[in-house]
């Protein structure tokens, strides 16, 4: 068994998509980033890295490489995945904490989980994804950034 830990944060811009597990969320600002910004994939792409001990999202996608350049996370993800069975790794949970002001999360939550467990290929029954605030503390709180948390358990094949 191989525990993971992933995080990850971005700034907010305006004229950006808002991208959360892989799902397009309607306003007028989304992460700032040389990919999508996916902030809750990039996170579950650390946690995944962090599992195996190989490093993390930067070091396998850099963004320095232009293949990388606003690609969307979940192609990110299902990449890592193949390693992941490369190693002879399966998913047994995942469970993830989304922490921005607003849009509220609730109405995605299901589509999110669904997302995710298709590009991890496993079953949504063994996803979870929770919508926090920061009650308008800190730069998250003023709707200045929004940050992810993702931990995980893998077991070898």
């Amino acid at each position: 068994m191989r525990i993971g830990f992933g995080y990850d944060l971005h700034k907010l811009k305006t004229g950006r998509k808002l991208m959360i597990g892989g799902v397009h969320i309607p306003c007028d600002f989304g992460e700032e980033a040389h990919s999508d910004g996916d902030v809750l994939l990039h996170a579950v792409i650390d946690a995944l890295f962090g599992a195996i001990a190989e490093g993390d999202i930067g070091s396998h996608f850099p963004p320095s490489d232009i293949r990388w350049k606003d690609v969307s996370s979940l192609v990110l993800l299902k990449k890592t995945m193949e390693i992941i069975r490369e190693r002879k790794f399966s998913l047994i949970n995942l469970d993830c904490t989304v922490v921005l002001e607003k849009p509220k999360l609730l109405p995605y939550k299901e589509e999110i989980r669904q997302t995710m467990a298709d590009a991890l290929g496993t079953d949504i029954s063994r996803i979870s994804v929770k919508g926090k605030t920061k009650e308008k503390v800190d730069a998250v709180g003023r709707g200045e950034a929004i940050e992810a948390y993702a931990s995980l358990l893998l077991a070898s094949d």
